[in-house]
């Protein structure tokens, strides 16, 4: 069920409650760059009623309005303003790329309302490069009057946005911004490794042994030095939840059956 809340600067977030009514703990779910909160309905569905799992289309995501900016506090503000207005004064936390970034920082800022961690494929150190590896969105128009049209200039990575393509006054939309997208990457970079070891619920930590993202030796470090981790890796690229979905859910699952 897609819901929206109001920020107190006047943003609106959408977000996906896919049991609304259910009595399960609940889970927030934060997407990676070029997505949204739907990336997680394959896994809403494998946990069933037992977890309540919430899906947050970030800043500048799906349905959720522009920001003015893409730092790391906006994107942490955001995720308690939906836990505020939720009333859920706990959850577990399942953040992929950019989202298990915000992951990190909110578990460190609010730890008590931390159940559990699920950080996705992503480094808690990423390095600063000379160009954001998605510049290459910059060539893509945001809006266009047809769908087709809007595909086929996204070139190879039209056929993956096709399905979260949004009606536009001007036609069709992206789920996403390309210039806010490039913004949003580039402020993701640097160490984040305090904010990792902050918190003190127990975490998992999915690589992918084909990523692009996390290497096998940073997934180790991360698992060795935070305590009450726990690392699985499975056979995919960066794009766990999307190349491998059943051992994702797997993966997922189990860890919460231990909490």
């Amino acid at each position: 069920m897609r819901k929206e809340l109001t920020t107190d600067d006047g943003r609106t977030l959408s977000y996906l409650d896919f049991t609304p009514d259910s009595t399960g703990r609940p889970l927030l779910a934060l997407h990676g760059h070029l997505s949204e909160g739907a990336s997680f309905a394959h896994l809403a569905e494998a946990l069933g009623p037992e977890w309540r799992v919430v899906a947050l289309d970030q800043r500048g995501h799906g349905d959720s309005d522009r920001a003015p900016d893409y730092r790391r506090e906006g994107y942490v503000s955001d995720a308690q303003a939906l836990l505020d207005h939720l009333g859920l004064d706990q959850v577990v936390l399942v953040g992929h790329s950019l989202g298990a970034v915000n992951a990190y920082h909110l578990a460190a800022a609010r730890p008590e309302r931390i159940a559990g961690l699920v950080s996705v494929d992503t480094a808690a150190h990423l390095p600063e490069t000379g160009s954001s590896p998605l510049a290459f969105v910059l060539g893509f128009p945001y809006t266009a009057p047809t769908r087709d049209g809007l595909v086929a200039a996204c070139g190879p990575v039209g056929p993956m946005v096709a399905p979260a393509l949004r009606p536009h006054p001007d036609g069709w939309r992206l789920p996403f911004h390309p210039r806010d997208t490039v913004d949003s990457e580039t402020l993701v970079h640097g160490d984040h490794r305090p904010a990792w070891l902050a918190s003190r619920c127990p975490a998992l930590v999915v690589h992918g042994t084909s990523s692009q993202v996390l290497t096998a030796a940073h997934a180790h470090e991360m698992t060795a030095t935070r305590p009450r981790t726990t690392l699985v890796e499975l056979d995919t690229d960066h794009f766990v939840q999307l190349k491998d979905p059943r051992g994702f859910e797997k993966a997922v699952g189990e860890f919460l059956a231990t909490l």
